[in-house]
């Protein structure tokens, strides 16, 4: 799998995020690209905005633990049409190019700050993850929906 933490991955990404368009069709689902895009930045939302999204708790988080991470976390690439967590639903009309300048600045931020920021780090929904795990979240997540647009 790819490392989002490294700087020609991240920029590889960013690449295929500027052949998007807010008029960009989909190949499946229901988002168009700007909302697809301010789906995409709830990950980011979560790790660099404090209080914005609260963390799992109780049983819910006993269930995002146990049988959401192992999806979520691994190498194995999402279906498409996969159930969306609450928090990731985007219905409302979104600003393409805000979200897309927003989710630019993430995945730079993200590659800056490298794995060794992310090692240990607690996620919002999973507990503490490590560098890899970390990774694989953040990249197949956006190769998902890349794809999903066709770029």
């Amino acid at each position: 799998m790819k490392n989002i933490f490294d700087k020609a991955v991240a920029e590889e990404l960013i690449s295929r995020i500027d052949k998007l368009n807010a008029d960009s069709e989909r190949v499946w689902g229901s988002m168009d690209a700007a909302q697809m895009l301010a789906h995409c930045n709830v990950t980011y939302e979560m790790i660099y905005e404090e209080g914005k999204h609260p963390k799992a708790k109780g049983f819910k988080k006993f269930i995002l633990k146990t049988f959401v991470k192992p999806i979520v976390v691994t190498e194995k690439t999402y279906k498409k049409n996969s159930p969306t967590a609450p928090a990731f639903i985007v219905k409302s009309d979104k600003n393409f190019e805000a979200e897309k300048e927003r989710l630019v600045n993430f995945i730079r931020q993200t590659s800056d700050l490298g794995a060794a920021h992310f090692d240990g780090k607690e996620s919002n929904s999973f507990g503490v993850l490590n560098s890899t795990e970390w990774n694989n979240m953040m990249i197949k997540h956006l190769d998902h929906h890349l794809s999903q647009f066709g770029v």
